[in-house]
């Protein structure tokens, strides 16, 4: 069995998510399980090489990981053509600055979300990938989650009927920083840094809803900063000018009318549920409710007869009536399989949907999600072409 090895350019992977989910957990974790397999039978192997700006925070990753190849010299990186693909998972502010430099050089192009900070700059980078011939990708991570795999299961065997609603949740308390540190970084609560959980989240519940349920076509949205002031990583007192929390309703296109969405994301909430995020979705013959890896459903033959009585304690057990949906296969880790599925992409032309133009429909939910809550009604989202 032969092995091929292609150079990846990995961009911005010293911070907390491109390190732990793209570096760790998908290149070295393909690297540990011999490369990906592609159809000839040769093995595939990555070969990344980190690339930032602090020369001595990539070489103590490298050093820390078993990684050879490091550099605080992008142009440099960027100029050898041994390294076939650039990954970016640093600013979304410089992120198409990035990628137009890397698509002129040759390179094959995936990305973090959201892949700008206006629906301009993503629509025009989605297109100057497109126009110079370079396989391109956008990160979609939520889509190999168990919960949602058993989730889009149950709606591909039809096992909802016609689809009526969906509830999402997500979010938690994150502390101010004042008692107790944050556990996330200050920017995310600065608008000029690019925070804002409209911009954060908006993406992902494109994504999701498009993919999982039926595309959005439509968003009404409430953003809010109900924290004002945090304390950053210096101890030092900041005004937060980012919204800290999203209430978004969507109309779906269903394939029986329109699907009606309801998704909070929050960072000022408290959890009483089953995980950080869950989405349950209605029809008229059952319903499921899903986390990150837990699936519960409900046919309507199993559904009980509630009736009210504010007068008596309820003796119902609502959550008794449901009954947990099997794996029936074994998940790997969401952004290993995507790594896995773009790296056969490039290698061997294989299908791959999820390209800069999805990112740009994130982006492009973002924007009508702010425009929504600044003018106070409905936006409706237009087809996107490059």
């Amino acid at each position: 069995m032969s092995t091929e090895k292609i150079g990846i350019i990995m961009h911005g992977v010293t911070g907390r998510m491109g390190m732990n989910q793209h570096l760790i957990r998908s290149i070295l974790a393909i690297r540990a399980q011999g490369g990906v397999t592609l159809s000839n039978g040769s093995q595939l192997m990555p070969d990344p090489i980190i690339v930032g700006r602090n020369r001595d925070k990539v070489a103590a990753l490298s050093n820390q990981l078993g990684i050879e190849r490091f550099t605080d010299d992008l142009d440099a990186a960027l100029s050898n053509p041994y390294d076939t693909i650039f990954f970016d998972a640093a600013s979304t502010q410089l992120r198409p600055t990035l990628l137009k430099k890397a698509i002129d050089a040759g390179k094959h192009v995936y990305s973090e979300k959201p892949v700008s900070e206006g629906l301009e700059d993503a629509i025009a980078i989605a297109r100057y990938a497109k126009e110079k011939g370079v396989k391109n990708g956008i990160v979609h991570d939520k889509l190999d989650l168990p919960g949602l795999l058993k989730l889009k299961r149950l709606r591909d065997s039809g096992f909802f009927g016609r689809i009526l609603s969906v509830k999402g949740e997500f979010g938690y308390w994150v502390f101010e920083g004042d008692w107790m540190p944050s556990q996330r970084p200050s920017w995310n609560y600065r608008a000029e840094d690019g925070g804002g959980m409209i911009s954060d989240m908006l993406c992902h519940w494109r994504y999701v809803l498009d993919n999982v349920v039926a595309p959005v076509k439509s968003v009404s949205c409430l953003g809010a900063t109900h924290i004002p002031a945090r304390i950053d990583e210096a101890g030092e007192t900041y005004m937060a000018t980012a919204d800290d929390a999203a209430y978004a309703s969507f109309l779906l296109d269903g394939p029986e009318g329109d699907i009606v969405a309801h998704i909070n994301s929050s960072w000022c909430t408290r959890v009483y549920r089953d995980d950080l995020v869950t989405f349950q979705v209605d029809g008229t013959h059952g319903s499921a409710i899903a986390g990150l890896h837990s699936c519960k459903s409900q046919h309507r033959v199993n559904t009980p007869k509630p009736v009210w009585n504010p007068d008596e304690p309820q003796t119902m057990n609502f959550q008794e009536g449901w009954e947990e949906v099997p794996d029936n296969q074994d998940f790997d880790n969401g952004f290993k399989v995507q790594w896995e599925q773009f790296l056969r992409h490039v290698a061997e032309d294989t299908p791959w949907k999820y390209t800069l133009l999805e990112g740009a429909k994130g982006v492009q939910l973002a924007e009508a999600g702010y425009q929504s809550w600044r003018e106070r009604r409905w936006v409706d989202l237009e087809p996107l072409e490059v």
